[in-house]
């Protein structure tokens, strides 16, 4: 399969496939995304969600801030399952939301762990990280009440959504920055 013109192998294939199964079949009953974007399923939210981990792959711990429907936590934690490391951290406080997040990570065998809190809380249950996620908002507007001075925000808007990735300043080069609350 591949996805974003990269290749992914036969097992996480059928990862991504049965979580956009489990999506809408849950979306069904819950808001997980706008409803006007349900026949987007894999060109808005799945590829794009995969180009945020594109643009820095590798086994990096993550935290996904207001997770929702998965995007792009659940999708980067798939895609870590390649690696066989990794982690991602997915906050988000809506408990229904939530408990779909924890059934698509069981069940694809995702690398990754929902926490159902705000995200102000976030700090004090996941010490630190190398790399933060958000979808759907201006990263930097919704990150400014957790991150301290010395942090930048490096946009990657895929084609629909508003998103990006967070890295501590460094004097190294950005992919090789790590992230500390």
């Amino acid at each position: 399969m591949q996805l974003n013109g990269k290749s992914v192998s036969r097992e996480t294939a059928q990862k991504l496939e049965h979580f956009a199964t489990l999506f809408q079949k849950w979306a069904k009953t819950i808001n997980l995304v706008a409803p006007s974007t349900l026949n987007e399923l894999w060109s808005r939210h799945i590829a794009d969600s995969a180009q945020i981990y594109q643009a820095s792959p590798g086994p990096y711990h993550w935290v996904d801030l207001g997770s929702g429907g998965g995007f792009p936590g659940v999708i980067t934690a798939i895609l870590l399952t390649e690696h066989k490391d990794g982690w991602v951290d997915l906050v988000e406080s809506n408990q229904k939301k939530a408990a779909f997040l924890r059934v698509a990570l069981s069940e694809t065998g995702a690398r990754g762990a929902v926490h159902p809190i705000r995200i102000e809380a976030a700090p004090e249950k996941i010490p630190s990280c190398d790399r933060i996620s958000r979808a759907h908002s201006r990263i930097s507007t919704c990150c400014s009440t957790i991150l301290r001075p010395g942090w930048w925000v490096r946009k990657h808007e895929p084609s629909s959504t508003k998103a990006g990735i967070i890295f501590r300043k460094s004097r190294k080069p950005v992919a090789a920055g790590d992230l500390i609350w």
